[in-house]
């Protein structure tokens, strides 16, 4: 049943019915666009400031953040198969729990997103013109923006072959790397330096690389069959990047160790240069701006689509609803979400976007957990376990991100509740 403008149910029929997304997207387009969001937004920005918290601690990290992943992927994957549309958590949120619980997500999901995609933005700048990197990152913003408003079709096309290119490169440095003759392995153990802490922070900064999985819930209304392939794109989705994730992740502890990599500008690329291979920190460095090309281009791509979702409801202004009659994408809000990003990658710090953009992924994150706990099926006290599992994760790594983090996305998730409390006001009956 389709929610009524204020918020309570009621169907909405006739001229009222707001226009559809267009399925298209099987599988393997699914699984590529999860992929394109986590290989471009971990392996080049969220190492460092991981191994900055956790410093030799970062695999136990690595390990806690994708285990808190998982129980959001199955959370995740199962709201995605019951209500397929546009929106993720917060659809998912607005139908088990309620409007405000929906409001709080797709506010949190806007936020924390917008800020990941001007990190991705910035890494684009970063690696490839670090001079200027921010008139690259609004750049690169502008160009993704173009690409999402010609068709979610195209643009699965392009991120498809942004994850073949990355996973090769990937590949080539894992395997350099590894069999160079810097590699030590006692620099995968935990040394002094290893805290409880620091292993909790350094999860939480993680799982920012980690929720590209949302891109594939939040794409549900253009899936085809999504009751049979979104409960299977998500975790494979997940486990090819956790293995992506490992591997390059030891490699480039064994060569730099937690302090070296903690420092690092580029890690892996510094990395690279160890290994001694003749082209591969150029092939690295290339990789990285294709990657995070790629993110950005989903990361555009699932946000704008929350923004739909949440205009069509009237918790953000209707006129973002429309959905282009050639393209049939929603190119308002498309455009909305691509203008504030830029605004932010002009602006803002890589490290800071990484901060804030993980505590709003993960407040998103436990409230789809916490609608997740109302489903019931075959399996449903085990799947329950899970979920609560995946509430208690999320706000446990929410509350051990750095202050600053901490603070700031309290302050933004606040004026979302503030703006709901508004709302409902001014739509009381009188």
């Amino acid at each position: 049943m389709d929610r009524a403008p204020d918020g309570g149910a009621g169907p909405l029929s006739g001229r009222d019915t707001p226009p559809r997304l267009r399925r298209r997207l099987g599988l393997f387009d699914a699984v590529v666009v999860g992929l394109g969001a986590m290989l471009g937004a971990g392996v080049f920005a969220a190492l460092a400031p991981a191994a900055r918290a956790a410093g030799s601690g970062l695999l136990s990290g690595l390990a806690l953040a994708a285990a808190v992943a998982y129980c959001n992927a199955t959370s995740s994957a199962r709201l995605a198969a019951v209500h397929p549309a546009s929106g993720g958590a917060y659809v998912y949120g607005r139908e088990r729990l309620g409007p405000f619980w929906g409001h709080l997500a797709g506010w949190a999901f806007v936020s924390g997103k917008t800020a990941s995609c001007a990190a991705m933005a910035l890494t684009v700048g970063s690696y490839a013109w670090p001079a200027h990197a921010h008139a690259v990152a609004v750049a690169a913003v502008v160009a993704a923006t173009a690409v999402n408003h010609t068709g979610v079709r195209k643009s699965a096309w392009f991120t498809r072959a942004v994850v073949a290119l990355v996973l090769a490169v990937l590949a080539a440095l894992a395997t350099a790397v590894l069999t160079s003759e810097g590699v030590r392995a006692q620099r995968l153990a935990p040394g002094p330096d290893f805290t409880v802490t620091g292993t909790l922070q350094a999860a939480g900064l993680l799982f920012f690389a980690f929720a590209g999985y949302a891109r594939i819930a939040t794409l549900g209304e253009e899936v085809r069959d999504p009751a049979r392939v979104l409960p299977r794109a998500v975790p494979l989705a997940l486990g090819i990047t956790l293995a992506v994730y490992a591997a390059v992740a030891v490699a480039a502890l064994s060569v730099l160790g937690g302090e070296g990599l903690a420092h690092a500008a580029a890690p892996l690329t510094q990395a690279a240069r160890t290994a001694g291979v003749a082209g591969l920190e150029q092939a690295v460095r290339a990789g990285a701006v294709v990657a995070a090309l790629g993110a950005l281009l989903t990361l555009l791509l699932g946000v704008s689509r929350t923004v739909l979702a949440m205009a069509r409801d009237r918790h953000l202004p209707h006129a973002l609803a429309a959905v282009h009659p050639r393209f049939r994408v929603p190119h308002r809000a498309g455009l909305a979400v691509g203008a504030v990003v830029a605004v932010a990658a002009a602006t803002a710090d890589v490290r800071g976007a990484i901060g804030f953009s993980s505590f709003g992924v993960l407040v998103y994150y436990a409230i789809a957990n916490a609608a997740a706990w109302t489903l019931t099926s075959a399996g449903a006290a085990y799947r329950r376990v899970l979920a609560g599992c995946g509430v208690a994760g999320c706000l446990a790594l929410a509350f051990a991100l750095p202050g600053s983090s901490l603070l700031s996305g309290a302050a933004v998730l606040a004026a979302g509740a503030a703006v709901f409390a508004v709302r409902r006001l001014r739509h009381r009956p009188t």
